[in-house]
Order: structure tokens, then sequence, then C-alpha cells
């Protein structure tokens, strides 16, 4: 960085720049600058996005700048004039202000004003300006933080209350449950029905699950355990405790947080009869219809929307909250019907995702719209697999509505502007030919960002909605410089 030379102002050092060096100066210091005359009336302006701006620039052009903000910026614009004219100027000072934008949302700014041009005899020829930083973006971030917190303290709640059922049915049950650690078998958590049966001198909690019991149970607890763990599956396992009761012990494996868990239940066994040893086999004959008897009920309560479809895409199948978000009285309304008769923003959404299943397999995490017969509609996410049954093709789809997820600020996501009004403006000023060729490149360009999004930048996807090729869609993404969006996984 080169200094002036010793001695020199830095404001001599300056003053041989042209008025364009000095434009781009004060415009390359914020967002939007505002060049005002000694009563504070806007005389010219400089911004970085005149094209957003240029309707409401035409309107500023002449009026005082306290006209042009909210009510509540008014004292604050006041406040920053007084300062600049100031006869010793104060340190410059950031205030936030509202900027009033005829037809839009108010800009929030931050702003300073500095004088560059003074005139003791003539005030009114003084020139100020009003520097601007744009804070739409800072005030989206403090909104989306706001929104999060929020959301985390609603999951916390939902945490705690979870976890106070938890201990009252740990603690209340008669049952004996202890949890061991799956990999070092040290009990970490015991009930009082545990600690009752263990004896009052031994102490579960931290010791080895196997120091709990006789030692003759050591090595067929240890086959129970690795069983547990490794297939999920074993036979109960009859054994003494150390304190002199005998019991059955059964395990199961559960995973929290990517760490393993056994669930131990001691159980006290009960007289054999020859009714009880009946009911036992007849318990284990019927064990795998019981098995499908519990997916069904599952299926049926789930609280994400399940569906069953052939492999055409017609319903075989659907259970009561997939009903309920496509507004159907019964799940038998949409037995026999195709899916994207309520699934898909279009009618080739369900094709291609079908397509995928057939070359993939699964399908997870996918975005799109679910339509009600009552005209509502939901934003959902979709995981989809192939079934192989009687050697036909059958797809499951779980449907899970997200309309209430975080999600971008919608003031961040392309607009259409307000075409109506502004054209209306622009007649008169511009031919028709030169309005309607702008008006339908910018409908363009918008309607491919959006199928872009929509299919999370799938440009084979996106081309079939607009109904182009996909040589056609992507000469249109050079013409509008959106050709820099990566390839999707799905071309």
């Amino acid at each position: 960085m080169t200094r002036a030379p010793a001695g020199k102002a830095p404001a001599q050092a300056l003053r041989d720049l042209d008025p364009d060096s000095v434009l781009r100066l004060i415009g390359s210091a914020g967002d939007l600058a505002l060049v005002l005359d000694g009563n504070g009336s806007v005389l010219d302006i400089l911004s970085n996005d005149r094209e957003r701006l240029k309707t409401a620039l035409r309107d500023w052009r002449g009026r005082a700048w306290a006209e042009l903000v909210t009510v509540e910026s008014r004292d604050k614009v006041a406040e920053l004039l007084r300062d600049a004219q100031a006869a010793e100027p104060a340190a410059a000072r950031w205030r936030h202000v509202n900027q009033i934008v005829k037809g839009a949302e108010d800009l929030p700014m931050m702003y300073t004003a500095v004088r560059v041009v003074d005139d003791v005899r003539a005030p009114a020829k003084r020139r100020l300006v009003a520097i601007g930083r744009d804070l739409r973006s800072h005030l989206a971030l403090q909104q989306r933080l706001v929104e999060a917190q929020r959301s985390m303290e609603r999951d916390y709640a939902r945490f705690r209350e979870a976890e106070t059922r938890y201990r009252n049915l740990f603690q209340s049950t008669g049952e004996a449950v202890l949890i061991v650690d799956g990999a070092s078998l040290k009990v970490i958590e015991a009930n009082p029905a545990a600690l009752a049966l263990c004896g009052a001198r031994s102490k579960p909690i931290g010791a080895a699950l196997t120091s709990l019991f006789d030692s003759s149970a050591a090595g067929p607890l240890q086959a129970l355990l690795a069983a547990a763990r490794s297939v999920g599956k074993h036979e109960p396992l009859a054994a003494v405790l150390s304190a002199g009761s005998r019991v059955t012990v059964y395990a199961t494996q559960f995973r929290q947080e990517q760490a393993a868990f056994l669930l131990v239940r001691l159980a006290a066994p009960a007289a054999a009869t020859p009714a009880r040893r009946g009911a036992s086999a007849a318990t284990a004959n019927t064990a795998a219809p019981a098995s499908a008897t519990m997916l069904a009920a599952f299926v049926r309560s789930a609280a994400d929307g399940l569906v069953f479809t052939d492999g055409h895409g017609r319903i075989v199948t659907a259970n009561r909250a997939f009903a309920g978000l496509a507004q159907l009285s019964s799940e038998e309304q949409a037995r026999g019907e195709p899916l994207d008769r309520w699934l898909g923003r279009t009618g080739v959404e369900i094709g291609v995702l079908i397509s995928h299943l057939r070359d993939r397999g699964t399908v997870g995490l996918y975005t799109t719209e679910l339509r009600g017969e009552l005209g509502g509609a939901t934003e959902v996410e979709i995981s989809a697999s192939q079934l192989e049954a009687g050697g036909e093709a059958q797809f499951a789809f779980a449907v899970r509505d997200i309309g209430r997820r975080l999600r971008p600020d919608e003031r961040s996501l392309p607009k259409v502007p307000q075409s109506v009004k502004q054209l209306t403006e622009l007649v008169g000023r511009v031919p028709l030919k030169d309005i309607v060729a702008e008006t339908s490149e910018l409908i363009e360009k918008l309607s491919i960002e959006t199928a872009l999004q929509m299919t999370r930048d799938n440009r084979a996807l996106a081309a079939q909605m607009l109904g182009l090729s996909r040589q056609s869609l992507y000469v249109k993404l050079r013409r509008y410089g959106l050709g820099d969006l990566p390839e999707a996984a799905g071309d």
C-alpha cells in the first residue's frame, strides 16, 4: 500500500480525483448511496441492484429522504442529517433504517451520512451522501436462527417428555430389567425389581453381568448374549443368580448413537403345567403368523403414509395416514387408482421414480407434492423400494409430510415481479415487442430455475417437467447463465 508523501494530508492526496472515480468510490462503499442536498432531498441514487430498484429509484428523486422511510425510521434519518451537517462532524455512525420501496417490501438498510460539499453562505448547495448496506440477508439469517432455536426447544421438550415416560415405566414395572453395555457387558442401569431379585448385598450397577449369576451359568450366558448381539434371536436361558434365585434370562439388543446395548429381562419361572406346555407349543407354532399380524398392524397405523403399488404404479393397498394426506374418507378409495392421481407435481414424476426403482431398487428423500381430493396440497418426502412378490415387481412408497419443517426463507427464492403494474408503467416508453420479449425471457428463466429447484438439479427430470428435450434445456441453461449448476446424479 502506497502512503501519501510526508506532510501531505489525505484530503490533498485525493483532491485530484475525477468525478467518475468519486462516484465509483462512493458506490463501492455500500449497496445503495443517496446523494442529498442540504435540505435532505434526494438528488441522485447509486445502487448495485438498479434492476430490482429501478421503479423505486424513479420515485425517490426530488423527494425528502425522511418521506421515503417508515415512520419509526424518520427520527434516525433526522439524526443522520444533523450529524452530517454539524460544524464539527462527529465520527460516522450507522443507523438501521427501513426504506420504503414502492410495490415491494420495505428494504432494511444500515445507513451512515457524510458531508462531501460544504457551502456556508448557501446551505442548500451543500451535498451529503448517505451510504447504505443491505440488511436483507442478515435479517434472513437472524430469522432462520430464531426458527432453529424454537425447533430445538420443541425437540428438547419432546425428548424430556419421552425420558420421563421411560423413567416411570422402567421404575414401576414389576419385571426385573437390566440395561447392559453391549461392548463391556457391564450393567448400566437396573430397576427396583432387578435390585430386589439380585439381593441386597449385590451391587449390579457397574458390575459385569456374568458376576450376578452362579459360575455354572457363565458359558451359556455368554452364548445367549452373543446370539442376541449377532442375530437378535436366542432361546431363553434358565440360570441361577448369585443370590440363589432361579430366573429365566431374555436379552434383546438395541442401538443408541451408534453404540450397542442389551436389554436383559430376568423372569422368575412359573410352574410348568401341561396346559402351559401346550400353550408354549402353540405360541411357537403361531410365531410367524403373529409377526405378519404385527407388521400389518404397523402398516395400518404408521404415522407416515405407506402405499404399495403394482409394476404399473396402480395402488394395491394404502394405510390410513396416506388416506388422510390424500383427503380420502377411507383407504378403500385409493385401491386400483394410479398413484400419480395424487402424488407428483407433474404426470411424469411417478414414471421417472418407477424407472429409477427398476434400475436401482431404492429411491430416498425425494421431495414432491401430494394433491388432496378436496384441493389441498402438501409438500412431502418420498422413500421407495422395489419388492419381489410372486415373480412380479411391486413397489412400496413411504410418504412423509414435511410441510412444517424448516425451509429456506421464501424471500431468498426467485420471485415473479409485480408484472401487471410494472408493464403498465412501461407502456408508452418501450415498444410492445420489447416488453413481450423481456417478459417471456424472464418467465422462461424463472420456470427453469423453479424446475431445477423442485428436482434438486436433476436435469433429466426438469426437462420432462418443462416439456423440453435435454439438449434444449442445456441450451437455455447456457443462455441464462445457469450452466454452472452441477450435473445431477440422475442425468
